[in-house]
């Protein structure tokens, strides 16, 4: 039930989410009943739309601050962004998305309107695909099938050939590059981060918008951000 109301784009009333659950509208009540008197959900008004509640927020939120991989990278993520001055990001998949657990803003008033816990599309953000880049190929192809090829903008990969070019050429150098993908305006910057198995588990990205993106600064912040993936990964692969 909680996963349902996740997923959703919106708000959902009892009604669709018995459709959704396909469970008996007694289950879905009872359900419901309970995760609200838990704090795990919240109902806006008498027979309103439900919508995850802050109990659960807070477990999330303590998830993260215990989470090995924020710990190991904060120390990586203030250098990056103290040597770019621009917002950093480190995510980690869920359910065919990007979650942020940890972001760090640079010292200019213009930043992404981003916070830990929100969740990104795998197809149109650089950490998405930095992260499937990092994936052997059968597993690639597999993900990019299940997933929506939503158009953000103009320059949004939709359909699975081109989606699939792109990672290509993004595994090749190392990096992945959100060219205005997912919002007009943002570009962002992004590389894999691996487990000791060399499996991808989560993206560290830079993002700034256009008017502080040119040539020199993309070849700079490619350059860190493929760096600070990889000192990420190599302190990873000490830990016991």
């Amino acid at each position: 039930m909680l996963q349902i109301i996740a997923d959703a784009p919106g708000t959902l009333d009892i009604a669709q989410l018995t459709k959704r659950a396909r469970f008996p509208r007694g289950t879905v009540y009872r359900l419901v009943s309970a995760l609200t008197a838990e704090g795990l959900i919240t109902q806006s008004g008498e027979g309103g739309t439900f919508r995850l509640g802050p109990r659960l927020l807070q477990l999330a939120a303590k998830t993260w601050e215990d989470s090995d991989l924020r710990t190991i990278a904060r120390n990586f993520l203030v250098s990056l962004r103290d040597a770019t001055d621009e917002a950093v990001h480190l995510a980690v998949p869920s359910n065919n998305r990007m979650v942020y657990i940890d972001k760090l803003v640079g010292s200019s008033r213009v930043q992404m309107k981003t916070s830990i816990g929100g969740q990104v599309e795998l197809h149109s953000t650089s950490v998405g695909k930095a992260w499937l880049s990092g994936l052997p190929d059968q597993r690639l192809l597999e993900v990019i099938k299940s997933l929506e090829l939503t158009r953000h903008t103009a320059k949004t990969f939709t359909t699975p050939e081109a989606l699939f070019q792109e990672l290509k050429r993004t595994r090749e150098q190392g990096f992945a590059f959100d060219d205005e993908e997912n919002e007009p305006d943002i570009r962002c910057l992004g590389s894999p981060i691996f487990n000791r198995s060399g499996e991808p588990i989560g993206a560290v990205s830079i993002s700034m918008p256009v008017y502080r993106h040119d040539a020199r600064r993309h070849e700079l912040c490619a350059r860190m951000v493929r760096e600070t993936a990889k000192r990420i990964t190599t302190e990873l692969s000490t830990m016991v």
